[in-house]
């Protein structure tokens, strides 16, 4: 697993039915291709954050395969309809196995 890795989400906490809100992902995380050498002269094992996806009350809203030229730290920003109240659940998935994810209520007036 990654160290310091630091999933941060924006999505606002209330919209209209219906409304097309944007919604803004920032994931801390180092992303190492597995080509470098640690100090004591070894390969760094491989961590790269390859899918990302975003679900709305388990529908899916977003799904993006990443390869491994992404830069460190991925930023994603995109709208998403909101029609009810609920909640957005965001995962990242990395190729050492880990799963950081994160999820944020909205409430429709």
């Amino acid at each position: 697993m990654a160290e310091d890795v630091k999933p941060r989400v924006k999505v606002p906490k209330t919209a209209a039915a219906g409304e097309v809100i944007t919604i803004k992902t920032l994931i801390s995380h180092q992303m190492e291709s597995g080509q470098r050498k640690g100090k004591d002269g070894n390969l760094i094992p491989r961590s790269i954050i390859n899918r990302f996806t975003c679900d709305f009350n388990g529908e899916n809203v977003i799904d993006v395969v990443l390869e491994p030229a992404i830069s460190t730290n991925p930023y994603f920003e995109f709208d998403a309809k909101v029609p009810a109240s609920g909640e957005f659940k965001f995962t990242w998935y990395d190729d050492d196995g880990s799963v950081y994810e994160d999820t944020k209520a909205i409430t429709v007036n």
